[in-house]
């Protein structure tokens, strides 16, 4: 395993798993149950040099050590079908399509997460809080949650496209 891989870990381990200050509470509600999924998780024992093996450089960058994609270049933008996002490094279903919409911001945006599929933690990367998410069961970074999104959870999870993949229903 890779330092960033043991850091990520350890930030989402007890107290710093949850970020519900930033989320009013809603965070801690929907990822109730990740802390114990990626416990038992396989993907605990995934290397980078495997990750490498199968994920396109960019999404390794950005789902294994928190990168961000140019804003307006997934191809996910413009996906309208009826279907479900899934985590592109373990497969695990995030977000169903109702819940996508155009934040403007150029990123794949979404108001709702499946429940248990994520943990959150805090960031202060840019020198201001944010409320990071990552995978539940493979811990991949997949954006930050705001609380400017539309009806009826008033949250947006902006995601990295590259972080996603699609299966049309």
């Amino acid at each position: 395993m890779t330092q960033s891989f043991h850091r990520r870990g350890l930030l989402l381990t007890g107290a710093a798993f949850l970020t519900a200050a930033c989320t009013g509470g809603r965070a801690e509600a929907q990822s109730s149950g990740a802390e114990a999924a990626y416990a038992n998780s396989p993907f605990r024992r995934v290397t980078d040099a495997q990750w490498r093996a199968r994920l396109s450089p960019l999404a390794f960058q950005v789902l294994r050590h928190e990168g961000t994609e140019r804003p307006g270049t997934s191809a996910l933008n413009d996906e309208h079908r009826r279907g479900v996002f899934h985590c592109r490094g373990c497969d695990l279903p995030l977000f169903r399509s109702q819940w996508k919409f155009d934040s403007g911001t150029g990123w794949p945006s979404f108001y709702r997460v499946i429940d248990g599929a994520i943990g959150t933690r805090a960031d202060f990367a840019i020198g201001v809080r944010r409320t990071e998410y990552h995978c539940a069961r493979c811990l991949g970074h997949h954006g930050h949650v705001f609380e400017d999104g539309p009806r009826p959870t008033g949250l947006r999870y902006c995601n990295n496209g590259v972080a996603l993949s699609f299966r049309p229903a």
